[in-house]
């Protein structure tokens, strides 16, 4: 374990330090603040008083838009009534008196700071949702729950501080997702399930996983073309740094949405046989192994339907908008927005599946020789003790 694990962790270090972003500022940040004048804020608001008229283009269907007068209650301007315009969509959403509402202030506007509508506030049912979730992980599953969250928020961390800041950084984007992964993948699966050979045993199977996803996103999309250009936000990125890899941060998706459905099928299949060999602690390595992947066999055909269904629900406006034009289905699935999608799906679910194999073979050989060690140990104290009483 140490011969596979130590050049593996080692590697990482060595790729988190060479590859940590600087404090300075990308030139996509920079560009980026240009496009709000400087002050900006987003007070809390609370629509106070709402009128609504028709608004639209003449000759089609007619809209709502309104005019509200919204108090602001935080920031500069606490406390004072600003008059707001809300579009078409925003009503159609049901906006109401009372509802509170996030603005954005600009302090240079001419005749005074300036407010308009940004968008709903939704702190409040997202933090609900989040205590939620943390009571109701760590109520069923204890302290192992409760160390799942911590690995969770380091995950972020990372995720947030190196990952992110290093892709705009201009840092090659397979490099950056395929060490930030490993780092997350160190932390979280020793700190979720504790340090233990069977823990090794996922953590062999997963970083198998993502450098085989790494290496399949890299040949796929260089030989699929794909430009990476293809949503309203990567064509925003282009505006603020037109140099980005936007094809290498296409692989850097793929690698990062791998990172949850490997930890699953690998930690889950690691317990299978752990689980197998202590029922029967006989069991040889070839039956170990069998038996396992009889396991992963059941694992791999839910897990696969997992991967495709995440991505086709992610995907589902896309999927209408070509519902809706007059082409061929080849034609669709193979432009450049299927096209990334269907890679994703197909380098993941590959990855997948070889991945339970790889556990699988790594787990019998671990769990085989643990026990061997283990048994032989008893047998040295009854020689020694033999040896002992015949002197």
């Amino acid at each position: 374990m140490l011969l596979l694990l130590v050049p593996a962790g080692l590697a990482t270090v060595v790729g988190l330090v060479v590859l940590w972003p600087g404090g300075e500022p990308t030139r996509a940040q920079q560009v980026a603040e240009t496009f709000l004048p400087p002050g900006t804020t987003y007070p809390d608001g609370r629509v106070v008083s709402l009128q609504t008229f028709p608004c639209g283009d003449p000759g089609t269907a007619q809209a709502s838009c309104a005019t509200a007068v919204v108090e602001v209650l935080e920031g500069p301007g606490a406390g004072e009534y600003q008059q707001v315009d809300l579009a078409a969509d925003v009503v159609a959403n049901g906006v109401a008196e009372g509802d509170t509402v996030v603005l954005t202030r600009d302090p240079g506007a001419e005749g005074g700071a300036g407010y308009q509508f940004y968008d709903f506030a939704r702190a409040t049912p997202l933090l609900v949702l989040a205590v939620a979730f943390a009571v109701v992980t760590v109520a069923v599953a204890r302290l192992r729950g409760l160390a799942a969250l911590v690995g969770l928020a380091f995950a972020f961390f990372v995720l947030l501080q190196f990952v992110l800041p290093g892709l705009l950084a201009g840092s090659s984007p397979t490099l950056v997702s395929l060490v930030g992964s490993a780092a997350i993948m160190f932390v979280v699966l020793y700190l979720a399930h504790g340090f233990s050979a069977r823990t090794t045993t996922a953590l062999v199977g997963t970083l198998f996983g993502l450098a085989l996803v790494t290496v399949l996103g890299s040949v796929s999309v260089g030989v699929a073309r794909l430009t990476g250009l293809t949503s309203e936000e990567t064509v925003q990125l282009a505006t603020f740094d037109p140099t980005l890899d936007f094809s290498g941060l296409v692989i850097a998706g793929v690698v990062v949405a791998g990172l949850g459905v490997l930890n699953d099928v690998t930690i889950t299949q690691a317990s299978a046989l752990w689980q197998l060999k202590e029922v029967d602690p006989a069991m040889g390595w070839r039956d170990l192994y069998r038996r396992g992947m009889a396991v992963g066999r059941d694992h791999i055909a839910s897990t696969v339907y997992t991967i495709v269904f995440a991505y086709a629900g992610a995907a589902l406006p896309l999927l209408l908008l070509f519902e809706l034009y007059a082409q061929p289905a080849g034609t669709v699935l193979t432009s450049s927005a299927p096209a990334e999608e269907v890679i994703r799906t197909l380098v993941g679910a590959i990855a997948l599946v070889l991945a339970v194999p790889v556990t699988t073979a790594a787990g019998a050989f671990f769990a085989t020789a643990a026990g061997t060690a283990a048994g032989a140990a008893p047998e040295r104290r009854v020689s020694a003790l033999r040896a002992r009483f015949a002197r």
